[in-house]
């Protein structure tokens, strides 16, 4: 029985870590890969609710809505002249997003709480 919750765990950790990879493509196919990964967030987040991968789901979704704002104020504001500024500032929180949740995944750790 542990070896399948072991297996089930391991299966839910790439599923994690495919997630961040699409959250960085993002950066070379637009917003469609973010789309993917959040429904991913979705449609699996009962199956790791209780387990060190459920902070990593939070953590994804809350990227994913936050960044999708920012990109949103951006394309708004691009036209009054600061919505670049704002593009910059979205697209460096996302990569610190990511390289935070990839490195804390890669060491079977949660995120921290008081990081997101």
């Amino acid at each position: 029985m542990e070896k399948l919750a072991n297996d089930k765990l391991r299966t839910l950790k790439l599923l994690t870590a495919a997630i961040y990879l699409c959250q960085a493509l993002t950066f070379m196919l637009a917003g469609l890969p973010l789309l993917v990964a959040v429904a991913l967030n979705f449609i699996k987040r009962n199956e790791v609710q209780g387990t060190w991968l459920e902070s990593h789901f939070n953590w994804q979704i809350k990227t994913t809505w936050i960044t999708l704002a920012g990109f949103a104020i951006s394309g708004l504001t691009f036209g009054m002249g600061f919505g670049i500024f704002v593009l910059i500032s979205v697209v460096v929180w996302l990569v610190y997003r990511i390289t935070v949740g990839w490195y804390a995944l890669n060491d079977d750790k949660p995120i921290d709480n008081q990081m997101s």
